[in-house]
């Protein structure tokens, strides 16, 4: 794992802003268009998710990514962005990247764009990255942006996987600042572990499997999570960065006034607040209503009106997660002075929206019978 500490001047977030599909689907939703063994109490208990957002056929996670960006762009203020990281496991297509693209929907010119693949941690990947961007001299005002829609590889038969994921995005705006300004990024730690690579993939659609050729599993392309084996690298992993983050920040545990976790299941999270020490009156996330957002959970918790309410600007805040690969990250900043902005995503053509019922017919798969039942 590795980690730094960033001295007097850093990046400071001056935008924030989020890009929400605007069809909410309950558990009840998902049970019946998945026709899942399982129930919207099973689903609330071990997961903590009521709700989650679904994108209409046609909106891409580029669409989402241009819907956050133009609201944390607006929630700023100043000058344009000279420089956009998008972090997604969710692609518009495997080559080329999406950013680009989605830089010149926003109207940014030749600015540098990039993609960074590191799952449900790219989003603090891509923050460090943009952070030690800015730092060296190569950008003054980065754009980084959180962006996903699993629907599009989850398994909506898949009793394991379908009721965690929603659609959504969100994007932070930074500048050069002090370390002691609100918004400031202090510190980050960083890591992988590829030897558990096979727990969260995709397996099927790249260059080892390729779509031309036959799939040896016929839901090769959909998303599979071993999740016993990945609850106990995400709580160890996360509960590891965080601490190296907190020490390079010079932050005792106790001292932490926001925490803010991958929203990826609410035990998961609960236990890794529990071993940092942190009480439950300074845990904020939003998965009840938005669910697991992949790259843009933690950025839709920094724009989310209970969070913004509840935390005055210059706090002491830990950021932390873990996704595929494996990988994992923690950032420590000081809760920023900005207002978030939300816009709905928009495709570039109109198109009719999804409704809860037409869930599987905008999918290949079809219902299995042996799909297990709660336990």
């Amino acid at each position: 794992m590795t980690g730094v500490r960033f001295e007097e001047t850093t990046a400071v977030i001056t935008g924030i802003g989020a890009g929400l599909p605007e069809q909410v689907l309950d558990n009840a939703a998902v049970i019946e268009a998945g026709r899942l063994r399982t129930t919207d109490e099973w689903i609330r208990t071990r997961t903590g998710i009521v709700h989650r957002r679904r994108v209409a056929p046609g909106i891409s996670t580029g669409d989402l990514a241009v819907a956050a960006g133009r609201a944390a762009i607006s929630s700023d203020g100043g000058s344009a962005p000279d420089l956009l990281v998008l972090a997604t496991s969710t692609p518009d297509q495997p080559c080329p990247a999406t950013a680009p693209y989605v830089a010149h929907r926003l109207g940014l010119g030749t600015v540098p764009a990039f993609d960074v693949g590191a799952v449900c941690s790219g989003f603090l990947y891509a923050l460090a990255t943009a952070t030690a961007l800015l730092h060296s001299g190569l950008c003054r005002a980065p754009l980084v942006v959180g962006a996903d829609t699993y629907s599009s590889i989850v398994d909506p038969t898949d009793r394991d996987t379908a009721a965690l994921f929603g659609d959504g995005a969100g994007a932070v705006l930074l500048r050069p600042g002090r370390i002691d300004a609100p918004g400031a990024v202090l510190a980050a730690a960083l890591g992988a572990d590829g030897s558990g690579h096979q727990l969260i993939a995709v397996p099927g659609g790249g260059s080892r499997q390729p779509m031309h050729l036959p799939q040896v599993d016929p839901k090769a392309t959909t998303f599979r999570m071993q999740g016993r084996e990945v609850y106990a690298h995400a709580v160890r992993r996360m509960v590891a960065s965080a601490r190296e983050a907190l020490d390079r920040a010079g932050w005792p545990a106790e001292t932490v006034e926001a925490f803010i976790g991958h929203q990826a299941n609410q035990r998961i999270l609960d236990a890794v607040a529990q071993r940092l020490g942190i009480g439950p009156e300074h845990r904020f996330g939003n998965i009840r209503d938005v669910g697991n957002t992949a790259a843009a959970s933690i950025p839709l918790v920094m724009a989310d009106p209970t969070t913004q309410r509840a935390l005055t600007p210059g706090r002491r805040t830990l950021l932390t997660a873990f996704g595929g690969g494996l990988t994992w990250a923690s950032v420590a900043l000081n809760w920023p002075a900005t207002v978030p902005r939300t816009r709905p995503p928009s495709p570039e053509f109109d198109l009719t929206p999804l409704s809860s019922t037409d869930l599987l017919r905008s999918h290949a798969w079809t219902p299995s019978a042996s799909t297990s039942s709660p336990s």
